[in-house]
């Protein structure tokens, strides 16, 4: 009798256990007895430490308003994991999700036991050759270099930007970062570098240059102008394209399109054609949820999965433009954030601007307490409130907001998570990997 989904999806989460592994051996066997679907889908890849998820839905939408049957696979899911792959824009069945684990789950490698991460990307490779992807975009899970994700063969590479986040896997110094994300180039495959600091791109110059691969730099070889909310112009390599306008809100998300279209302009169109038309398409159809997503308007509620110093800084911009649309207007904070991330220059950032800050945990075992965060907390002159779960938070935010209020739920995609499905009345399925 074939398992439930239900019952699928367990035996997959159980995998959490064996942690985090960087390295490309177990899923390169898994992947070979499995006749190495990966080497039968051209790949864009995509790194860096912010808006690597956002580059990647955007390439995709892209793609398939030019007629590309695209694959997109991101991580981690908002609400569930089928959320993970998708194909022209779908969510995989739940049928594929257990037949494709059944399938792993019996090749002789699943003996060594794989992570969540691994077999997820075994799934998703698999999937999108049975499917006949004609691209499919990866966005990386951790780092670059011993990813399970980089065992693909990429037709263009892209680092969107480097920051500290992960340092305990990826090093505590900004080159340390950046040369563990420049493990994604390949030989004379293109590079895209996005908006990054001069003093890491001298090392992803030189790793690129090792392996004879062209780069194409925000700033230099393309450029971004920016107009107004969602709206800037592209100055590329061999086009350019006046007024386009983006879906996805925040000034950050105009660069994160920009480097999308540079990917695509040095990558794949001068092989496969794409349209004017296509692109301005794709720019204003392109969803990517729990990234400044607003999930009510009165009082408006704005969930964003900032979690690192570098993504607090944008937020705290598009808040402030948010707070100055409508006079007397409060910022209602709710955070929750996992404990190995920076909480202190995170919430620096963050809460001083707001009228109240809510302090909640995450459901997850590497969570940060209430205690911790309150102790990480600036010196503020208005109210922090502490809630031991997401429910609690959300039901005082509530009860604290008038009708033209901004409440922001940040910290973490797993509390955005967590409280979408509060509003939607959808299934939350939290998972770290």
């Amino acid at each position: 009798m074939k398992p439930s989904y239900e019952a699928t999806r367990e035996r997959l989460y159980e995998l959490q256990q064996f942690g985090i592994h960087l390295g490309l051996d177990t899923i390169s066997s898994l992947l070979s007895e499995l006749g190495n679907p990966q080497d039968r889908i051209p790949v864009l890849h995509v790194a860096g430490t912010n808006g690597k998820g956002s580059v990647a839905a955007i390439t995709a939408s892209i793609l398939q308003a030019a007629g590309i049957r695209v694959g997109l696979y991101t991580s981690p899911h908002l609400l569930d994991f089928p959320e993970r792959i998708q194909v022209q824009g779908r969510c995989i069945p739940e049928d594929r999700v257990v037949d494709l684990f059944n399938t792993v789950q019996a090749l002789p490698s699943f003996a060594v036991p794989p992570t969540f991460f691994e077999v997820a990307t075994c799934m998703a490779f698999q999937y999108f050759a049975e499917e006949r992807v004609e691209i499919a975009v990866l966005e990386v899970g951790l780092g670059g270099r011993f990813d399970a994700t980089n065992v693909c063969k990429p037709i263009g590479t892209i680092i969107t930007n480097i920051s500290f986040d992960h340092e305990k896997h990826l090093g505590s110094s900004l080159e340390a970062i950046a040369f563990e994300k420049a493990g994604i180039v390949k030989r004379n495959v293109p590079l895209v570098i996005g908006p990054v600091d001069p003093s890491v791109a001298g090392v992803l110059a030189e790793q690129a240059g090792q392996k004879q691969a062209r780069t194409f730099r925000f700033g230099r070889e393309f450029q971004c102008v920016f107009r107004s909310s969602g709206v800037f112009d592209f100055i590329g390599m061999h086009r350019k394209y006046v007024n386009l306008h983006c879906a996805l809100d925040g000034e950050h998300q105009t660069a994160n399109a920009a480097c999308a279209v540079a990917l695509l302009e040095a990558c794949v169109m001068p092989r496969t054609p794409i349209s004017e038309r296509a692109v301005r398409q794709g720019l204003e159809q392109v969803s990517w949820p729990g990234r400044l997503e607003r999930l009510r308007r009165h009082p408006e509620i704005l969930c964003d999965g900032a979690h690192n110093p570098a993504a607090a800084d944008c937020l705290a911009i598009h808040l402030q433009a948010r707070l100055s649309e409508e006079q007397g207007r409060r910022l209602i904070l709710m955070v929750g954030m996992m404990q190995d991330k920076n909480l202190s220059v995170f919430l620096k950032t963050l809460a001083p601007p707001a009228d109240a800050v809510i302090l909640t945990r995450i459901n997850a075992p590497r969570a940060a307490t209430v205690r911790a965060l309150k102790e990480a907390l600036p010196v503020i002159d208005h109210p922090a409130h502490e809630c031991e779960s997401p429910e609690a938070a959300f039901d005082l935010a509530m009860g604290l907001a008038s009708e033209n209020d901004l409440i922001c739920v940040t910290g973490s995609l797993f509390l955005v998570g967590h409280v979408k499905s509060l509003i939607t009345g959808r299934t939350y399925e939290p998972v770290l990997g």
